[in-house]
């Protein structure tokens, strides 16, 4: 077990005053790389890791503190290829939110996986620890269906490895989303928005990079459809596409929850339950 302290910004609130969901990725990502800096598997950073897909629960709203989130991270799985991180996130001792994230190095010249060294295997095996697999959470593929969301990539969204960070993603998910829905439904525009009535929250965020995306002056395109409504939830499907070719760069699946303007889950209101049919692909 790793045990790291991310520090918080003012800059990670969202209008609700709690982290943003995306903000979160970001610090999976932060206690990921000091996990790596620390040990022989560093190297993996300059050489080449990609993210193949996250798995994020979100359990409890995350405070701004001077504080900052304590992570605790392992190993979850090691194959040839690929490992498993699994997180867990505290702030003052309560669990708020646990995640998965699959890593492959890869060979950005080849563009190819590489596989993993045994220097590196020993290292993660020394920090392997026993995390239950998340339920999947399955969507249909949208095959070029749902609202269609433009997306701009700006210069500052780059890695170090010049193509689009992996946690970026879940800011360009989460603009298109919130878009999409309130094209939908106004009434399901967000907190501090006018027409907001109610909190959408986001209980559980699934996404898999299939492609990378890199920066270019022409948007691209993200497709956003509800694909399942519960009594106080909603399950979105979303892909992040090539508008010319079709091709699918990153495909996301989001669960929101309603709630009152007191965070407490409340029933999807008729109105708003009907909307979302009309846009329901299955």
């Amino acid at each position: 077990m790793f045990d790291v302290e991310v520090p918080l910004r003012w800059s990670d609130l969202d209008a609700q005053g709690h982290v943003n969901n995306a903000a979160i990725v970001d610090y999976l990502q932060e206690a990921r790389v000091a996990f790596l800096r620390g040990g022989p598997a560093s190297d993996m950073l300059d050489s080449g890791i990609v993210v193949v897909s996250h798995q994020v629960e979100y359990r409890k709203a995350i405070e701004y503190s001077d504080d900052g989130v304590r992570v605790w991270l392992g190993v979850a799985g090691l194959g040839a290829a690929r490992l498993t991180i699994a997180y867990d996130i505290f702030q003052a001792g309560e669990l708020t939110v646990r995640a998965r994230t699959l890593l492959c190095p890869f060979d950005f010249d080849a563009q190819a996986p590489t596989r993993i060294r045994p220097d590196y295997r020993r290292f993660f095996d020394a920090h392997r620890m026993d995390a239950e697999p998340f339920s999947e959470l399955a969507v249909p593929t949208l095959d070029g269906r749902g609202t269609r969301i433009p997306l701009p990539v700006r210069w500052a969204d780059l890695d170090s490895y010049g193509h689009v960070n992996n946690a970026q993603a879940f800011d360009y998910l989460q603009q298109a989303r919130i878009t999409a829905t309130t094209q939908w439904d106004p009434e399901m525009a967000r907190a501090g928005a006018k027409g907001s009535r109610h909190v959408w929250l986001v209980a559980r965020q699934d996404v898999d990079y299939v492609a990378q995306l890199d920066h270019r002056m022409q948007p691209y395109d993200v497709l956003v459809a509800p694909v399942r409504l519960g009594a106080s939830s909603v399950t979105l499907a979303a892909e992040i596409v090539d508008p010319e070719s079709g091709a699918v760069h990153v495909r996301g699946r989001t669960v929101l929850v309603c709630a009152d303007q007191d965070l407490r889950k409340t029933g999807l209101p008729d109105s708003t339950r009907e909307r979302l049919t009309a846009q329901l692909v299955g």
